[in-house]
């Protein structure tokens, strides 16, 4: 089998994106999308996309972690597969496209997509006076520490991530910190278990752990993850967050064919 592929990546989050519209594309052989993610026998990849046709929508989004598996919502593999369909022709500026959790509206200027993620409940998210945890598509763990740059991350990571309460299902574990009116952050995913460069749906965790931390109820919150900067917007309505728009760089790698 031969198969077209694209590679993109938001703040170094990477993607291998394929178009299947025609369905052609094995979606239930979990061993090759591993292969074509692995980063030494395959393309190398955080994780694949499929985009494929969906009825009064620009296209529908099939995302599955390195690990070969379907997973939830990611968000910068939202935008980037915003950023292919327009490449495509298929999507203009604006569009709507619709996931594992429900629709999401794009808007892209240039590099920038700009991605509406859903709404999120505040209430019970708070763990400690530093931990929260929530649902941002993803299910996230969010760890307020100081000088995460020195942390061991993985160590750090499994000690939540593979405990009694997380291992059966898995979650995302982002440990931030703010300094000097800077909010950075650092991101172990399930399904990649291991640290990325950027995560979508882990710095609208992040932002709106932030924000619920610091008692905000509007604004926009920016996040440096080690790929790059991303923003997000937002406003409160009682316990919700609503209007949360994730917006960072989209950018085309390289495009290529691969038979496998």
């Amino acid at each position: 089998m031969q198969f077209d592929f694209f590679k993109y990546q938001g703040t170094g989050n990477d993607f291998v994106l394929i178009n299947n519209h025609k369905l052609s594309f094995p979606k239930d052989n979990h061993s090759l999308i591993k292969h074509l993610c692995d980063r030494r026998f395959g393309i190398g990849a955080d994780g694949l996309m499929l985009l494929e046709a969906a009825e009064g929508m620009d296209f529908k989004m099939v995302y599955y972690n390195a690990d070969g598996n379907e997973s939830t919502m990611c968000g910068n593999g939202g935008r980037c597969i915003s950023a292919f369909a327009k490449y495509l022709g298929i999507a203009e500026n604006k569009g709507k496209f619709i996931a594992v959790d429900g629709e999401h509206d794009f808007i892209i200027e240039d590099d920038i997509v700009k991605l509406k993620m859903i709404d999120v409940n505040a209430s019970g998210i708070l763990q400690n006076s530093n931990d929260y945890v929530l649902f941002t598509g993803s299910p996230h763990y969010v760890s307020f520490r100081t000088e995460i740059e020195q942390l061991n991350i993985i160590d750090e990571a499994h000690k939540i991530r593979y405990n009694d309460i997380y291992s059966k299902e898995g979650i995302n574990v982002n440990f931030t910190e703010v300094n000097a009116g800077k909010i950075l952050m650092r991101t172990y995913e399930r399904g990649v278990e291991d640290e990325t460069l950027s995560c979508g749906t882990g710095t609208v965790a992040v932002a709106l752990s932030f924000a619920e931390k610091n008692n905000l109820e509007k604004g926009t919150v920016e996040i440096q993850t080690p790929g790059g900067k991303l923003a997000v917007s937002f406003s409160k309505h009682g316990s919700i967050f609503t209007d949360v728009w994730l917006e960072g760089p989209a950018k085309l790698v390289f495009t290529g064919t691969i038979e496998v």
